[in-house]
């Protein structure tokens, strides 16, 4: 005990130390652990249950020929770029937001004699408008004396703004996500080198992702992640089932192939919406109840962030396509595979923000501090397993996506890059996850847009090879888990707790 003690205290005086306690811990199953697990294994399922989905449209769509394949691999890129610059912010937001109010809700705090409601976190201050009614009226705790000191507040149903703004919003975005990509799709398609009706027929989806990524960005905050798994799984697997139904039995090739994925999307939001409705009221007595000036705020700094990503990751595609259609193919594979797998470690980013956001809404800094050294282990870890596993599976599994030749010669050659990077970008990750837990927006958006101005100037000096365009995508995943370490590791804004 005095050893822990000891180390505790080291750690707190250097921040960085911090990141590395306790590291015999990382694989310990005790309640922390536990809990970490029990919100990230569903959430990187869900996470990479639609990545794999789209690359079984993408195995599929190799057998029709390598500039079918090339130019879907250019419109599912765009549309899941595009559609992470509304997703992202509004699924971040939602998260934070969702598990601070809960956090003061849900959990019953204990007020103490000579404690009021109002003192002990960043948000009781505003809990009257947090907690309404359903007559608009401040909804009043029932109070259960325990002893002279100690209350019990007791709330018989859940009421969470922010569900009902998450939603209201995700259904706006959702619908000027559909009519631009539906009116710029061509034009769109036209820039990058290649034409096709995917997109369009895709972008009938564009309400459904936004509804059920947003109602995903609730249920994290409640730290459910099974219920997103388990509507993602039924949605993915309806997908699977007709792609081969619509492409080959119907004979619509590419766009049968999109009509299973929007048929999917809009199952997964039905089923969403059917638990969500079950767990949180969400009819507001009036519009002020929905706190969209937060969401606006915070949603904003994102934003900005999530673009210079996209922007990134649009103009390495573009570049790739720039090459050829085969070159394209194998960069698309590369890409997808990339992005899947790595999405793995973003449920480790999921359950540390959950679990940061609930903490330091209560103020218990021990339990976030914990949590944030625990995730970044267990981050560096898997990472590291991901690495191995690819580097020598993904040889092998190419096959299962193209028969070209000349493809296969490119993806070889990406497969490097795509193994090695793992831990990078297992750590990138998971530094936002923190860092949205603490709610560091700000942080997290401008320390973004500088290492994006970097890796597009390496892109666009490397993008004359294949290989170029791999090694500007490891720099700028490695700016990225730099960014995350200097945050925390020099115990600057909301990790000035480390230093105390």
């Amino acid at each position: 005990m005095a050893d822990k003690l000891i180390s505790i205290q080291d750690g707190s005086r250097i921040p960085i130390c911090s990141l590395f306690r306790d590291t015999r811990l990382v694989f310990k199953a005790d309640n922390l652990g536990w809990e970490i697990l029990s919100i990230a294994v569903p959430s990187a399922m869900a996470l990479t249950a639609d990545p794999i989905a789209s690359l079984v449209d993408t195995a599929f769509i190799g057998r029709i020929g390598a500039v079918e394949l090339a130019a879907v691999g250019v419109s599912i890129a765009l549309f899941n770029q595009i559609s992470r610059i509304a997703i992202f912010p509004l699924v971040s937001v939602t998260t934070s937001f969702v598990a601070e109010e809960d956090a003061l809700t849900a959990a019953s705090p204990l007020v103490e004699d000579g404690e009021s409601l109002e003192e002990g976190s960043i948000l009781k201050a505003e809990i009257n408008e947090l907690i309404p009614d359903k007559d608009g009226d401040v909804q009043k705790p029932n109070l259960i004396h325990m002893d002279s000191n100690v209350v019990k507040v007791e709330h018989k149903r859940r009421h969470i703004p922010s569900a009902s703004s998450a939603l209201v919003i995700g259904g706006i975005l959702g619908l000027f996500q559909a009519i631009f990509l539906i009116f710029a799709a061509k034009p769109l398609l036209h820039f990058m080198g290649v034409n096709y009706n995917y997109l369009t027929l895709r972008s009938l989806g564009a309400p459904a992702v936004l509804l059920s990524l947003a109602m995903q960005g609730v249920f994290r905050g409640f730290k459910d992640t099974k219920t997103p798994l388990y509507a993602t799984l039924a949605g993915d697997l309806t997908n699977i089932a007709l792609d081969p139904l619509f492409m080959f039995v119907f004979r619509l090739g590419v766009s049968g192939a999109a009509i299973a994925h929007v048929i999917s999307q809009y199952l997964i939001s039905v089923i969403l919406l059917w638990k969500l409705m079950q767990k949180v009221d969400l009819m507001p007595p009036s519009i002020k109840h929905l706190q969209f000036d937060r969401f606006l705020k915070n949603g904003f700094l994102l934003l900005m962030r999530v673009t210079a990503v996209t922007f990134c990751v649009t103009l390495a595609t573009s570049l790739a396509a720039r090459q050829g259609s085969k070159s394209m193919a194998a960069f698309q594979v590369c890409l997808q595979i990339w992005l899947a797998v790595s999405l793995l470690a973003d449920g480790l980013a999921v359950a540390g923000q959950a679990i940061l956001a609930g903490a330091f809404a209560a103020k218990d800094y021990d339990k976030a501090t914990e949590t944030a050294a625990r995730v970044l282990q267990m981050g560096l870890v898997l990472g590291l397993a991901l690495a191995f596993i690819l580097g020598a599976g993904l040889p092998f599994g190419a096959k299962l996506f193209t028969r070209d030749v000349d493809v296969l010669h490119l993806i070889k050659i990406g497969i490097p890059f795509v193994a090695a990077t793992q831990p990078i970008n297992a750590l990138a990750f998971v530094f936002d996850g923190i860092n949205f837990g603490a709610s560091d927006f700000a942080y997290s958006a401008f320390s973004l847009l500088i290492v994006a101005v970097v890796s597009i100037i390496c892109l666009l000096f490397l993008s004359a090879s294949f290989i170029g365009i791999w090694v500007a995508l490891t720099i700028y995943m490695g700016l990225r888990a730099f960014a995350g370490f200097l945050r925390i590791g020099t115990g600057s804004g909301p990790w000035k707790i480390l230093r105390k």
